[in-house]
């Protein structure tokens, strides 16, 4: 537990929310690991999940094409989690990897009891939305 509080402690998302609330999500984070080429979510669909990369990497890919590759620290699923639309990317392991996923129901309940971890979700998808655009644009 207190290796899952250092860990989210370390993740720039969450810089400015409280340790209390760090907490929260270290205790209803389900930790998992994935084989490498596991595709974790898919563009188009409709899923739950906010995930942050403990070990390994994880690809990005919109339309086909990869926008980035998120290591360990990083995250996905910010803009799902915000807008409950459908995911805007599909994320695929590149190598074995570890993972802490939260449910978005789990994610919104913090998210009402916390202002600054709401203030950094969304900024955080707002900015992953600039960026596809940005991507999509050239």
């Amino acid at each position: 537990m207190e290796e899952r509080l250092e860990l989210l402690a370390r993740v720039p998302l969450f810089a400015n929310v409280p340790r209390q609330v760090l907490a929260k999500i270290a205790e209803i984070a389900d930790e998992s690991d994935v084989p490498a080429e596991s595709v974790l979510t898919h563009e188009g669909r409709h899923e739950g999940y906010f995930f942050v990369v403990v070990s390994g990497s994880v690809r990005i890919e919109r339309g086909g094409r990869i926008i980035n590759t998120l290591g360990p620290g990083e995250f996905f699923g910010s803009i799902a989690l915000v807008d409950a639309g459908p995911r805007t990317a599909t994320a695929t392991s590149e190598t074995p990897s570890r993972l802490l996923s939260i449910t978005n129901e789990q994610f919104r309940t913090l998210l009402d009891d916390s202002p600054d971890l709401r203030t950094a979700i969304e900024a955080a998808a707002e900015h992953n939305l600039r960026t596809m655009d940005d991507e999509t644009a050239v």
